[in-house]
């Protein structure tokens, strides 16, 4: 028997429990038969030979089905479990709001409907379901309104970028932001902070380092840009990467991350990622040492012997001692990446075989 939740298989004892408390519903379910089949019965010692036949029928069914049942309790309490771990505390605010103005109402009504000739309590019970059940899914679809009165609504910032705690450790945010690539307000949220904080303090000397990095990393962000110190937690969330993605979620902020399982999950919660490994690699030089170039060289270079070409992108390369191949495709192969103020430039020498 599973868990809900995912917390595991379940004991001997839970088993157990389960089995013992479906013979007693077994056992109730044959007491109620023998009781029904009573009425009309004028020999009391049958009725009781046959309500006790029935209960130990219902319970040794209800043995059998046993296993069948702990199967489906399980994957309804699995199902119940995600639902609940689901709910925001807004909207479980908001949907309190929406029954207490259920019940508030159908006092009301329920004074009115008294002075009714047909009025009974049936008619305050169904008034009260009526109104719970429009109030309350009302209130639960709205709950950035409904549920703001419990929690104060997060301001929404659609263009702002929140960091997380790897990504400012790793310190490529701070070019970044001085490169004027980065938009937006730049939001550290304070459970990040307080993350940060507990880190510089630590025993270990090696996250004590990280912890004193990421503050330092803060202190020239801060230099280079605007800074916003978001003080939003949410203590139902456990961990700091569900808490990175609800803050998300509510701010309509953009999250910034070097964690790539991070990066899934929010992706799957419908966020924009922003991660600076991947960044990186899409802004890495497409040519590296020792790619093979077919190059045609279209004149010399500074140095004697030398030739020059240029890719299909307008990307200068320096052949050494390619000034002979001029006119001719050549296979060269890369010797160094050099990347300039004017832009890239491509050193070379020509391939073992010569001319292509």
């Amino acid at each position: 028997m599973w868990l809900p939740g995912g917390q595991g298989s379940a004991t001997l004892g839970d088993v157990l429990a389960f089995r013992l408390i479906i013979m007693l519903l077994g056992l109730l379910a044959g007491w109620g038969a023998g009781r029904v089949l009573a009425v009309g019965t004028g020999d009391p010692d049958v009725t009781r030979v046959n309500t006790l036949s029935l209960m130990l029928a219902g319970a040794l069914a209800a043995l059998l089905l046993a296993p069948r049942g702990e199967r489906l309790a399980a994957r309804e309490l699995t199902r119940l479990g995600r639902w609940y771990a689901r709910l925001s505390p807004r909207t479980v605010a908001a949907a309190t709001f929406g029954l207490m103005v259920a019940l508030l109402l159908s006092v009301l009504l329920g004074n009115l409907l008294r002075g009714l000739p047909f009025y009974t309590w049936v008619w305050s019970v169904v008034v009260t379901l009526v109104l719970a059940a429009f109030f309350v899914p009302f209130a639960a679809r709205h709950a950035d309104a409904f549920g703001g009165l419990a929690f104060p609504p997060v301001r929404r910032q659609p263009g702002s970028k929140i960091l997380d705690s790897n990504v400012i450790i790793d310190g490529r945010i701070v070019d970044l932001a001085r490169s004027g690539l980065l938009e937006g307000d730049l939001v550290v949220p304070g459970f990040v902070l307080r993350e940060l904080q507990v880190l510089a303090d630590h025993a270990d000397p090696q996250k004590r380092t990280r912890g004193k990095r990421g503050l330092t990393v803060l202190e020239d962000l801060r230099a280079a840009r605007p800074l916003r110190v978001e003080d939003w937690d949410d203590p139902t969330l456990s961990t700091v990467d569900d808490k990175l993605v609800r803050l998300a979620r509510e701010t309509g902020g953009k999250l910034v991350t070097n964690d790539g399982n991070l990066g899934k999950i929010a992706r799957l919660h419908g966020l924009e990622v922003l991660n600076l490994h991947a960044a990186a690699v899409a802004l890495r030089p497409q040519v590296q040492a020792g790619d093979l170039l077919t190059v045609t060289v279209t004149k010399g270079g500074q140095q004697q012997g030398q030739g020059v070409g240029y890719l299909e992108d307008g990307t200068m390369v320096v052949v050494e001692d390619g000034l002979k191949f001029r006119g001719k495709p050549t296979r060269v192969q890369v010797v160094n990446n050099v990347q300039t103020n004017v832009g890239r430039m491509i050193f070379a020498r020509v391939e073992n075989q010569g001319a292509a």
